[in-house]
């Protein structure tokens, strides 16, 4: 049934998508709010637990975001102790989301199309530990606070908090903490004008 579901044509999809990881969300054990839309497809792999508030907006591929085009969003969790917790009125575009320890988005967030939020290094540093097994890698949780805008292309990496209000350009590489009130972007991310 599901196979014949997404042959159906894509507008077809994209209005039963939110009815379809409704009941996805339920059967992974994933806990959600009222209002919760999602348009597109998303990939969730992973044991650790999920929790999203109200009126969250997902739009994941099917060229619905012109700037993130066919680009599926992602919920991977690669520990059973992992966690993401998003808060409510929060609305993503093809984010993708690879959490190892937490990753913890306050109320009101916005975050542009093709975002990568990473907490953890995924491979150890050292080459002959690297060779054999990912023993030894770094990982620390993401906090993104209230209210705070996250640019298209934007990757936002290990132990990194984002302040309440603060906007991150687009395309920039976040691998320090950014302060409340803040605009800041670039390669490393650094604050350029405080609001």
């Amino acid at each position: 049934m599901i196979d014949k579901l997404l042959k159906f044509p894509s507008v077809l999809r994209l209005k039963y998508s939110s009815k379809y990881y409704r009941w996805q969300f339920r059967k992974k054990g994933i806990t959600f709010g009222n209002n919760m839309s999602i348009m597109g497809s998303i990939s969730v792999i992973g044991l650790g637990k999920i929790v999203i508030g109200d009126n969250f907006c997902m739009t994941s591929g099917e060229h619905i975001n012109p700037i993130s085009a066919n680009m599926q969003a992602s919920f991977f969790t690669d520990s059973p102790d992992a966690q993401i917790r998003i808060g409510d009125n929060v609305g993503m575009s093809s984010t993708r989301i690879w959490i190892h320890k937490g990753l913890i988005i306050g109320n009101n967030v916005k975050i542009g199309g093709g975002v990568l939020l990473i907490d953890t290094d995924c491979h150890p540093i050292d080459y002959l530990v690297r060779r054999n097994s990912n023993e030894g890698t770094c990982s620390s949780p993401i906090f993104i606070e209230d209210d705070v805008w996250i640019g298209a292309q934007s990757i936002i990496l290990k132990g990194v908090t984002i302040g309440a209000r603060s906007i991150i350009g687009a395309g920039s590489v976040v691998t320090k903490s950014i302060p409340s009130d803040s605009i800041a972007a670039g390669n490393p991310c650094k604050v350029i004008k405080r609001l």
